[in-house]
């Protein structure tokens, strides 16, 4: 029997069956004949001895993929992430898989490095939310070769492949509709840097199309940019010390969310009527509760996760986008009377 001390090996679960560990090893891995009473010994003896076999090494031996799908994301920290995973882990558990994450920090250098490591590993699956100005085309023989690549939030670069991503021009521009049909004529908005994100650029774009639907003008002196919460705080104060400024925020994303929101606290400002890209925790709480358009993260990473299997199941089309959509979600800080600016 196998020392409590160490973890047991293939060679103990032979020796314990009396067996060699070729046969051992045909049993586990279901890639030879062997008799139902040997295999009953063999599992009888995994089970006592707490044996686990080690999946990564058999998957490099015969050169097949690991039981596993590598997710990127830009931050690990952000609970967007958080829900994407959890969705994209309840498509794949069925099939046996396994989700692994890392972030890139949003950096394409980290990114790139991060995926050659899944690569090395043999990943299932390989899922990216891409950093900002990284290029996939380094992964076309990978998914020329079957392996799924499945693009989350924010569609890669220099390669078509399936993706997954939110309603984000058309949420937004419900999110300022619900504040210009309610009498507001100077509406801000804090996005997230750098311009050319994917998700800024169509969230701005449904900014400025709900603006031009209600007559009134896109004021650059309006649009602020940020990085973290801090920025956004200073961005919101800027704008509220402007000679005419916002009656109305439309805030980027939940990272926005937090800086405008603590402004505001701060501030002791409850004249400024606000409505938020993507839900945050307690958003239903605060007095007056937060009026957001929500994204549907987890139903993101189901369909990922189920894109994902329809690939490994031999479907070798065209890669494709599919958009989920978002909902407002009224809670009262976007029903604040206007003051009046025309």
């Amino acid at each position: 029997m196998a020392s409590s001390s160490r973890r047991p090996t293939l060679a103990d679960v032979a020796r314990e069956v009396g067996v060699s560990a070729k046969t051992v090893s045909r049993v586990l891995n279901e890639d030879g004949p062997s008799s139902p009473e040997t295999r009953k010994r063999v599992l009888a003896a995994v089970a006592m001895l707490g044996f686990q076999p080690n999946l990564m090494a058999r998957s490099i031996r015969v050169g097949g993929p690991d039981t596993t799908v590598g997710l990127v994301v830009p931050d690990l920290g952000n609970p967007f992430f958080g829900a994407v995973a959890g969705g994209i882990e309840e498509a794949v558990r069925g099939r046996g898989l396994t989700l692994l994450m890392g972030s890139s920090d949003d950096d394409p250098e980290r990114e790139h490095t991060l995926i050659a490591t899944f690569l090395a590993r043999r990943v299932s699956v390989l899922m990216v939310a891409p950093a900002v100005g990284a290029d996939h085309s380094h992964l076309k023989t990978h998914r020329a070769a079957g392996m799924p690549v499945v693009f989350l939030d924010r569609p890669g670069s220099g390669l078509t492949a399936d993706t997954v991503v939110s309603s984000n021009r058309s949420g937004t521009r419900e999110g300022v509709a619900h504040l210009t049909a309610r009498g507001h004529r100077r509406i801000g908005f804090i996005g997230d840097l750098p311009a050319r994100l994917y998700t800024r650029r169509e969230r701005i774009a449904g900014y400025r199309a709900a603006l031009a639907e209600a007559g009134l003008p896109h004021d650059r002196a309006l649009v602020a940019d940020a990085h973290d919460p801090e920025g956004a705080a200073r961005a919101t104060a800027r704008l509220l010390a402007l000679p005419d400024p916002p009656t109305a925020l439309l805030s980027g994303n939940n990272v926005m969310t937090i800086g405008v929101l603590t402004e505001l606290s701060r501030s002791r400002r409850k004249d400024l009527a606000v409505v938020a890209f993507d839900d945050v925790p307690m958003a239903g709480i605060l007095d007056p509760g937060l009026t957001v358009v929500a994204q549907n993260p987890v139903a993101m990473g189901e369909l990922a996760g189920a894109l994902a299997i329809e690939r490994l199941d031999g479907d070798r089309s065209r890669g494709r986008t599919v958009t989920v959509e978002t909902r407002l979600v009224p809670r009262g800080s976007g029903e604040l009377p206007a003051p009046g600016h025309g």
